[in-house]
């Protein structure tokens, strides 16, 4: 009951090693992303793999552009800058997935669930990172902070 948790800092958030956790986090996001396509070109119409695969795609560059945008922000932010929020790249972005995900669709290349499926492969991978901590907190006792 005597410890405190240092959370005043955000040192824990990526295990010690700078960006460990991005790329855990992202590796297992292509991981997922591999094993749904593999599996639903066994088991599912072409259309639903293609979907599945331009779905994850779309995924993992959303991570990549959303994890340097907010790097920059924090950068600006720690130099001592006031920094300059760009909401023009945070909706280009979006617009750039919706678009891409609607000329697919319409030209009937993809599965509409599909895709949206294949865009949330980031929650298996949130899930196996949060195992992962899990494991580490109580079967070996060790805090990752």
């Amino acid at each position: 009951m005597s410890q405190i948790a240092h959370s005043v800092s955000g040192e824990g958030l990526a295990d010690g090693a700078d960006g460990a956790l991005d790329v855990r986090v992202f590796r297992v996001m292509i991981v997922t992303v591999v094993l749904a396509v593999i599996a639903s070109t066994v088991l599912a119409p072409w259309r639903v793999a293609l979907g599945l695969m331009l779905g994850g795609v779309l995924s993992l560059l959303n991570y990549q552009w959303l994890r340097i945008s907010i790097a920059a922000v924090f950068n600006v932010e720690q130099s001592g800058k006031r920094p300059r929020l760009r909401v023009w790249r945070f909706v280009l972005r979006y617009f750039v997935v919706g678009t891409v995900v609607f000329a697919a669709y319409k030209l009937q290349i993809v599965s509409l669930p599909a895709t949206i499926i294949g865009l949330c492969s980031f929650v298996p991978a949130l899930l196996v990172e949060a195992l992962r901590q899990f494991y580490f907190v109580i079967i070996r006792r060790e805090e990752t902070y």
